[in-house]
């Protein structure tokens, strides 16, 4: 198959420099967007959420449709391909980068109007879906369509690809709510597309007209009925009987005909209640071949899943079986609802294994995370191996689905793969990953004979190669096998009146590229030296940084269901490069070493991760356990080994020996003094890297461990308390008001001799070097503890992360390390498994405050929730970061996103809770946080029933 010699690595070659920088200079003489041709905004454009890369020259941000006009126009004069790119969430390559890609995502992103009368609303390309239906919900009125990227995907990447949603049963396609297309031709020609084609140029509507004329035959007989048939080009929607809808036509074309630039769509009521019924089958093929019979009960959705893909607490929230259905219902009100799922789940009851009905909408997104999430966690088999995209999206007529999956998993058995099928069961569209090995040539010519055998196999069941997210690079060229020779030679032709320079998406769709060329992972080192054991990735770096496919939910905009944390820079920023996804895009460019040419001294990298506040949110909330907390330090290891290192890093990386050292030589006192004297305290913040903003947080007078001391306790408690350095140094009233509660709990406490540390401040920085001493000093220090095997209760939830989770990865060589992070329990914890018949006092307010980061993505929380309802601390916390985070928010130049993240969640619901909300944060950085932005006390949980114990719960009334 033929393909476009221009692609970005060929004209960037070969002495083309000359001719890319005066590109970018033309582009930027005309277009009022950004115009970005430097390494890292290339790197970010390289890869969608398939497994393909094209490797662009530029990125173009336009402003409004005459930006888009003009960055056409400069391109068609030098003979330039154009990407047009939303979330990049595509799956099948076909958003991936190639000449200059337009992002819409930063300008062209509003809900221009909404017409409730009409059911309509006019959008601009890059609106995320979410925010349509967010713009809709005043009317009553929603979306239908809905795939599972909903929070971050993009109206145009879905008019592109003809996405679909769970909900496609009740309310169809994009293309069946299509209304209106504004587009630009490669040729700068606008056009209005719609029903009857009035707005499209009179050469273009003759000419397809001619063409569909002289291919009557082939298109009322060449396309499949079902209804997820997404692939090659609609153009059965533009013969006469279906009234030449132009829209629909233009749908699913994936950006290779014009450039679009406004949409109307149409909207649609959803049902006043709904209700979730959960059917169990015995097995996958079985619930397949029930999916079908249920759609005559009207359902909205009809989800499949098997057990192989669910599993820990997910699996035990669904009914009994080895495969479900999640069948979503609707009614007038509650009751209606309830009944509709009732009376569905009697109708299958003959073949169920065990139902749930959920009404509880909190229950229900709970559930709908699992499936929604799925294209995330189908990517990590439950051995720990890697499994891809590529045949993420088939289709087949619904009543043989069950027939086609058996036939599927043969295949998978006969080419010694695995893969995990989840999706649209109601539609017959199946969604998985396959363990691929695209690492190696022979993987690769593997995953080549594997994919013809399955074209033909869905031809065979009469279905579509894409049942929702296109063709792209992954199917392209297998297109003749469904729909033969003479139909893809009109597609062609169509594709040709459209854009004869062939200047967008080269490679997709007509004339297409190879499927197994541009497959991102060729080229990747093996396990390069590292300080971290990654042993989730079996010791290899590269592996890691593979765990992102794309997905791309770190690029929600906004609290996630009020639950995440990912990502709070991007939610600050709204910056690619600040997201979780384009900050492993980078290293993986990194990786490959052609575009970031750099490796560990990249400065592109070095600057992106320079705004990750090393929250680890994205190691629980990324559905594929992304963990950049930990890349950026490994990163800041490698890139500053034997090199002088930021201010920052020697003034608060090292702060627990400077912490010591002030202590040791007691003087807390005029520390503070100085502190609180502005031209000491700008000298001192110049000199530590310290952003001016900050006030110097004042040190304790008496360190808890001196405190501890002066009781004269016995040193044979069960539990020993971890003095670590926030609490010692800092918030010893944290550390005392925790021994009033364990004595109280009958636990007796001990603390170790001497300093001890995990190294957490060393270990954001990447000193792991001194990370790995530090630990290794404490270990020494625990030896008792150790040996006898008692809990060891650490009251700052980032220092419990620590020992939990990076000592034992920094340490793999020290058994020492592994047993202490067993012995590791938070304040919680510890009075749930060893004082469990305690009461604590009741305290009976609300309260407000946060949930720290590293306690929602590592230690969890549940423990927390029970001791605070036992104490009649009614309300949650705030989930997200309070943008402190350690010493991010005290370093120079993070001021202003220390401050946005705090207003993302913890702020807001600090101002609106009850005057007599107790403000509780066990973190030390969320308590200074809320005291420097808020001018609000908070404190740790132990405080406050140590308080309470005392009679003296009825402190200040916010905090």
């Amino acid at each position: 198959m033929e393909r476009s010699s221009r692609t970005g690595r060929e004209v960037a070659s070969g002495g083309a420099e000359r001719a890319v920088a005066e590109l970018a200079a033309a582009l930027a003489s005309r277009v009022r967007g950004e115009v970005e041709f430097g390494p890292a905004s290339r790197a970010l454009a390289t890869m969608d959420a398939s497994n393909y890369r094209r490797v662009p020259l530029g990125v173009v941000a336009p402003r409004d449709a005459e930006d888009v006009a003009a960055a056409l126009a400069v391109c068609r004069e030098r003979g330039v391909p154009v990407v047009a790119r939303g979330g990049g969430t595509s799956i099948a390559g076909q958003a991936t980068g190639l000449g200059v890609v337009l992002d819409f995502t930063r300008h062209l992103n509003r809900v221009r109007s909404i017409d409730p009368d009409a059911r309509t609303a006019v959008v601009e390309p890059g609106v995320v879906c979410d925010a349509l239906r967010a713009a809709a919900a005043p009317h009553g009125l929603t979306f239908g369509p809905d795939p599972s990227t909903h929070s971050r995907c993009t109206l145009g990447g879905m008019i592109g690809n003809n996405s679909c949603g769970s909900h496609s049963v009740a309310w169809g396609t994009t293309a069946d709510n299509v209304r209106e297309l504004t587009v630009l031709s490669y040729r700068g020609e606008p056009a209005v597309l719609g029903r009857g084609g009035a707005g499209v140029p009179d050469r273009l509507r003759a000419a397809v007209t001619d063409l569909v004329a002289d291919e009557l035959a082939a298109l009322r007989t060449g396309f499949p009925e079902l209804p997820r048939r997404i692939s090659g080009y609609a153009l059965d929607e533009l013969l006469p009987e279906r009234g030449r809808d132009w829209a629909r036509a233009f749908t699913g074309s994936e950006g290779t005909l014009g450039v679009l630039t406004e949409a109307k769509v149409a909207l649609v009521e959803p049902p006043a209640a709904r209700a979730l019924a959960v059917l169990g089958y015995p097995h996958e093929s079985a619930a397949a071949e029930a999916a079908a019979g249920l759609l005559a009960h009207g359902p909205l959705t009809v989800e499949g899943m098997a057990a192989d893909l669910v599993g820990g607490a997910a699996a035990r929230a669904l009914p009994p079986g080895g495969a479900w259905l999640f069948v979503e219902v609707g009614g007038a009100g509650p009751a209606a609802a309830r009944a509709a799922a009732d009376a569905l789940c009697r109708a299958a009851a003959g073949d169920i294994t065990g139902s749930t009905v959920l009404t509880d909408p909190a229950a229900q997104r709970a559930l709908w995370r699992i499936r929604e999430d799925a294209s995330g966690t189908a990517t990590r088999l439950p051995d720990g191996g890697e499994a891809w995209p590529g045949w993420e999206d088939c289709a087949v007529p619904p009543a043989r689905l069950g027939a086609y999956l058996r036939e599927f998993r043969g295949l998978l058995r006969d080419h010694g793969l695995r893969g995990l099928p989840y999706g649209h069961f109601g539609d017959g569209c199946i969604h998985v990953r396959i363990d691929f090995d695209l690492l190696t040539p022979q993987g690769v010519a593997r995953f080549r004979e594997f994919s013809v055998e399955l074209a033909d196999l869905v031809v065979a069941h009469g279905g579509s190669l894409s049942g929702e997210h296109g063709d792209g690079l992954a199917r392209s060229e297998l297109l003749p096998r469904m729909y033969g020779e003479r139909l893809v030679g009109v597609f062609d032709r169509f594709k040709s009146l459209w854009d004869p320079d062939r200047g967008l998406n080269p490679g997709v769709l007509a004339r297409p590229a190879r499927l197994d060329a541009d497959l991102r992972f060729l080229g990747m080192p093996t396990a390069p030296p590292v300080a971290f054991a990654y042993p989730g990735d079996g010791g290899d770096f590269s592996a890691a940084v593979r765990r992102c496919v794309g997905v791309a939910k770190c690029r929600e905009s906004g609290p996630s269901s009020g639950a995440g944390v990912m990502c709070p820079s991007f939610r600050a920023t709204g910056r690619e490069e600040h997201s979780t996804r384009g900050r492993a895009r980078l290293l993986h460019e990194m990786l490959l070493g052609e575009v970031v040419t750099d490796g560990w001294r990249s400065t592109e990298v070095r600057d992106a991760l320079d705004l990750c506040l090393s929250c680890k949110g994205c190691r629980s909330d990324c559905p594929v356990g992304v963990d950049m907390a930990t890349y950026k330090a490994e990163f800041l290891h490698q890139h500053y080994r034997g090199r002088p290192r930021p201010a920052g890093h020697y003034a608060m990386g090292r702060l627990p020996t400077w912490l010591r050292l002030v202590a040791a030589l007691r003087l807390a006192g005029p520390a503070n003094l100085a502190a609180r004297l502005g031209p000491l305290a700008a000298v001192a913040k110049r000199l530590g890297g310290i952003a001016p903003e900050r006030g110097i947080p004042p040190l304790a007078a008496e360190p808890f461990t001196r405190w501890w001391a002066r009781q004269r306790r016995s040193a044979g408690g069960a539990v020993l308390l971890f003095p670590d350095s926030f609490t010692n140094y800092l918030s010893p009233e944290a550390g005392r008001a925790a021994v009033r509660v364990l004595d109280d709990a009958g636990l007796g406490v001990t603390v170790p001799d001497g300093a001890v540390c995990c190294g957490l401040t060393e270990i954001s920085t990447g000193q792991l070097d001194r990370a790995r001493a530090t630990g290794r000093r404490t270990l020494d220090r625990l030896a008792g503890v150790l040996a006898d095997g008692r809990p060891v209760t650490v009251l700052e939830p980032p220092c419990a992360a620590a020992l939990r989770t990076d000592l034992p990865e920094l340490l793999p060589d020290d058994p020492r390390a592994a047993q202490l992070a067993t012995q590791v329990r938070t304040f919680a914890e510890t009075l749930a498994e060893y004082a469990p018949h305690w009461r604590p006092p009741m305290i009976d307010r609300p309260v407000a405050g946060q949930t720290h980061c590293h306690q929602h993505a590592v230690l969890g929380e549940a423990p927390d929730v029970a001791l605070r309802a036992a104490a009649g601390l009614t309300g949650p916390l705030s989930g997200g970061c309070c943008g402190l985070a350690g010493n991010f928010g005290f370093e120079r130049g993070h001021y202003e996103v220390s401050v946005a993240c705090a207003e993302d969640q913890l702020l807001p619901a600090v101002r609106q809770a009850p005057p007599d909300a107790v403000l509780l944060a066990d973190g030390y950085s969320c308590r200074l946080q809320l005291d420097q932005l808020a001018g609000r006390r908070a404190r740790h949980l132990a405080e406050v029933l140590a308080e309470a114990l005392d009679g003296a719960a009825d402190g200040p009334p916010a905090g």
